[in-house]
């Protein structure tokens, strides 16, 4: 479970940005250094691997003492670097070719990436996202990735309710649309969909996978009066039937996607794009943003 020797680079092959590479490589001989270092990282892979590919085990990673400096942000990293062999080897026993691992595992380059948009410097704002990447739950097929997951309880209802055969804790695929990748454009998502039914079909075979699913601002059906009927998102929607609505809102989900940050005082945001503009108009007139819940057939 140690670190590899050439840890830059690793780094590099995980897409992580050139800036940060001296600062986790500097930073990773405390871990031969510190015994007590070293064992964390231990118990933390061995966490985080235990009965790999099993979409029913949320590993709960041991708690980071305090004081760690810099270390702290950067230990989620380490931990995901170090399970490497873990989870290359689960990719290898599924049949996932090389190319499909490398995109899905460079995500936590892009998350770093993400981290630098949205405070100013590297680290993971969510670092348990990970994990699912390095459990072998989540794919990079396209512009859209594909989690192996299970009907919650309102959405396999609604999606029951809506006519089609389906229970909550059915298996399912959740739809994320990651950023940095690009435009969200109808053929890309459909050469994305048509992927994962290979995918799955081909590494999962006794898995079944019927359904996709998508939990969304993206889906917040109030986007429709700001944005033109052939704009990507509009027709993103129209991929989905509405399982069901919140009603909470959750206003800094757009607000931290579309500017970096969802602490951002609705009076300053930009509103240079027409995104921008609708969803800074639609908060500014009182209104609130909500997540949506879609299905889709596969």
């Amino acid at each position: 479970m140690a670190l590899p020797d050439d840890l830059p680079e690793t780094l590099l092959d995980l897409a992580v940005p050139h800036e940060d590479i001296n600062q986790l490589t500097s930073l990773a001989p405390r871990f031969s250094a510190e015994p007590a270092l070293r064992d964390l990282l231990e118990d933390s892979v061995r966490a985080l691997v235990h009965d790999i590919g099993n979409v029913d085990v949320r590993p709960e990673l041991p708690p980071l003492p305090a004081g760690l400096g810099d270390l702290e942000r950067w230990f989620p990293v380490y931990v995901a670097v170090a399970a490497l062999p873990y989870t290359r080897a689960y990719h290898r026993e599924r049949g996932i070719s090389d190319d499909v691992s490398r995109r899905t595992l460079a995500d936590l380059g892009r998350h770093i990436a993400l981290h630098h948009k949205r405070r100013g410097k590297g680290g993971l704002t969510v670092p348990g996202w990970l994990r699912l990447h390095s459990r072998g739950e989540i794919y990079q097929l396209g512009r859209l990735q594909f989690q192996r997951s299970r009907l919650g309880e309102r959405t396999g209802r609604g999606i029951r309710a809506g006519g089609f055969d389906a229970e909550p804790g059915d298996r399912c695929l959740d739809l994320h649309v990651p950023d940095f990748r690009g435009p969200l454009t109808p053929r890309a998502c459909a050469d994305s969909i048509a992927r994962a039914k290979a995918f799955f079909a081909r590494h999962f075979p006794e898995e079944g996978y019927r359904l996709g699913v998508c939990h969304s601002w993206l889906l917040d059906e109030q986007l429709r009066d700001y944005l033109p009927e052939d704009s990507n998102i509009v027709r993103f929607q129209g991929l989905f039937r509405v399982a069901h609505k919140d009603d909470e809102p959750a206003d800094g989900e757009p607000v931290g996607f579309v500017f970096g940050n969802r602490e951002l005082p609705v009076a300053e945001l930009p509103q240079r794009t027409t995104l921008q503009r609708a969803v800074t108009r639609h908060l500014l007139d009182g209104g609130h943003w909500y997540v949506g819940h879609g299905w889709l057939e596969l």
